[in-house]
């Protein structure tokens, strides 16, 4: 693997067999009556009324212990390969990066005291002093210079690689200090290095545990308030209290934290409301109105970056015409699958990211933003028309699912009615979770395939790390879709440092993927976090996915 980005190969899981006929008839019920206006569920309206949280309630003390669901078990823990919620939502918790991704979206200094940019493609950062690792032995530059490098060395084949590619050196420039130097200015790379690509690990462990590095029998040993304690493969992981941590203010409440790994999405609720776990994130959203009103505990949504997209894997046919792919938008009942697969909690978008990434651009670029994004409402006798009008005639188009949960499924069976109402032939390909994953870094797998779903999160608060996820030649541009005008305003976007200048490239291609949709957006939706009674303190944001989540929970009062 060359390269990647910090996607979402969907809610990965596994669903019980005999159940899938099931929920897919289900579903198409219940987009049928969302579609057409019949007697609402009065489930979905009342979990329609959502807030979002910023933290919840403080800790009153501590805990011995609590225990987390994951709807899949990792394959492995190496932040090398780690881009995906089930292995990031846990190594948040054990490993540090350099910079830090707060819950409200903003980037502050980590295991790098400060950092420093004296030249458009230099980055000079200062080591934190007096950081132990796990294993007791103290963080020094080699460690740093020693765990970025990975990123680089193709031997690695880190999912990261892409976000170093203008890398062109690492090097310890001081007993507690590292330069980065670039090939060229690069806009996003510093901030990176708050998530998996800023990860430091100890350079001994890395060089003594090779390729064992991060699996069950050898773990991890960073620096995060938790250490690797065990991992029953198949079962849990479990993580103890690191009591050498540096931040006193983001020490662990909890003396252990065990992860249990819950592929089925009924399990997993099932465990809420008896209490045999204590929480999870990424709740089942058919379960939002349950939970939302059970004494077991309480159900939490927060910020997100995340958007529900249709990835378009085949521009060879019909849909390689971009009046075809706007016409199918436009048939696309989306408030209806937000009504009937996201439990009502959840926006439509036109646009591939979410609003609150660009909280850093000027008011005038974000009022421009509003203007100049096309629109795509739910009018299916106009979208049958531009399908006409693009020599649509009963083309076959292949839509990929697996039977993940319901609101996958409600969703694939939407589009596919929207691709029958403007006269393409849809055919649901469904296949297994561990398939399915193979759509988004195989692309033999990929093959035949016009469609599939992913639920994609960026991993900075920056739009560029979406819109450059569909630059010629990216990883992550499933459909190798190229647009010369669409790369030149993310390659501008990439050079310029200042907000003003960077918010406008941003702005422009989005204006470009919002017309020609080399992928489908359907909604923005809030993150979803269970906990039960006996615990609190966590701050509900697509930040877990890289802060120390679990060290802020502790004892209700």
């Amino acid at each position: 693997m060359s390269s990647t980005r910090s996607g979402s190969p969907l809610h990965r899981g596994r669903r019980i067999r005999n159940g899938a006929a099931a929920a897919l008839a289900a579903a198409a019920v219940l987009v049928t009556s969302a579609c057409s206006g019949a007697a609402p569920d009065k489930d979905a309206d009342r979990a329609t009324a959502y807030k979002i949280t910023d933290k919840t309630p403080a800790a009153a003390g501590n805990v011995d212990s609590f225990t987390w669901s994951v709807y899949a078990e990792p394959t492995t823990i190496d932040y090398a390969y780690s881009f995906d919620f089930p292995p990031n939502q846990i190594l948040a918790n054990v490993c540090e990066s350099l910079l830090r991704w707060n819950p409200d979206l903003t980037t502050s200094p980590g295991l790098a005291a400060s950092y420093a940019n004296p030249t458009p493609t230099t980055w000079v950062y200062q080591i934190r002093p007096g950081v132990h690792f796990h294993d007791g032995t103290v963080l020094t530059a080699d460690d740093v210079v020693a765990s970025l490098s990975r990123n680089l060395d193709p031997g690695t084949g880190s999912v990261w690689a892409n976000q170093y590619k203008n890398v062109k050196s690492i090097d310890k420039t001081g007993p507690m200090e590292v330069t980065v130097t670039l090939t060229k200015p690069d806009s996003t790379f510093n901030k990176y290095l708050a998530a998996s690509p800023g990860t430091v690990e100890s350079a001994a462990t890395l060089a003594k545990s090779g390729k064992d590095y991060g699996n069950p029998q050898t773990g991890v040993n960073c620096t995060g308030p938790f250490s690797f304690a065990s991992w029953t493969s198949g079962q849990s992981l479990t993580l103890k209290r690191f009591d050498g941590y540096w931040n006193q203010e983001l020490k662990a409440k909890s003396g252990e934290v065990k992860f249990v790994f819950l592929a089925d999405a009924t399990t997993r609720v099932n465990a809420f409301q008896s209490g045999e776990v204590d929480g999870g994130w990424m709740v089942p959203p058919n379960a939002y109105a349950q939970l939302g009103s059970t004494e077991a505990g309480k159900l939490y949504f927060g910020r997100n970056t995340t958007v529900a997209d249709e990835v378009v894997a085949n521009l060879k046919g019909p849909l390689g015409n971009p009046k075809v792919r706007q016409a199918l938008l436009m048939a696309i009942d989306r408030k209806g699958i937000v009504k009937a697969g996201a439990g009502g909690v959840g926006e439509v978008s036109d646009s591939l990211v979410t609003d609150n990434l660009w909280a850093d651009a000027p008011p005038a670029t974000r009022e421009a933003l509003v203007k100049d994004l096309p629109k795509y409402p739910y009018d299916p006798a106009k979208a049958k028309a531009l399908a006409a009008e693009a020599g649509v005639n009963g083309q076959e188009v292949v839509i990929a699912t697996s039977p993940l949960d319901s609101q996958t499924t409600i969703i694939t069976q939407a589009v596919a009615q929207a691709a029958t109402a403007i006269g393409l032939k849809p055919r649901i390909d469904s296949l297994s979770a561990e398939k399915y994953t193979t759509l988004f870094t195989d692309p033999a797998a990929r093959e035949g395939i016009d469609l599939f779903l992913t639920f994609w999160y960026t991993s900075i608060t920056d739009p560029l790390d979406m819109f450059a996820s569909l630059e010629t030649g990216a990883f992550s541009n499933y459909g190798n879709w190229s647009d010369p005008a669409f790369d030149a305003a993310v390659e501008k976007a990439v050079g310029a440092y200042d907000p003003a200048g960077h918010a406008a490239a941003n702005a422009e291609a989005q204006k470009i993927a919002s017309r020609e949709l080399p992928w489908l957006p359907l909604y923005t939706l809030p993150v979803s976090v269970f906990m039960g009674k006996k615990i609190t303190g966590v701050q509900p944001s697509i930040a877990y996915l890289y802060y120390p989540w679990a060290a802020e929970i502790g004892a209700k009062g």
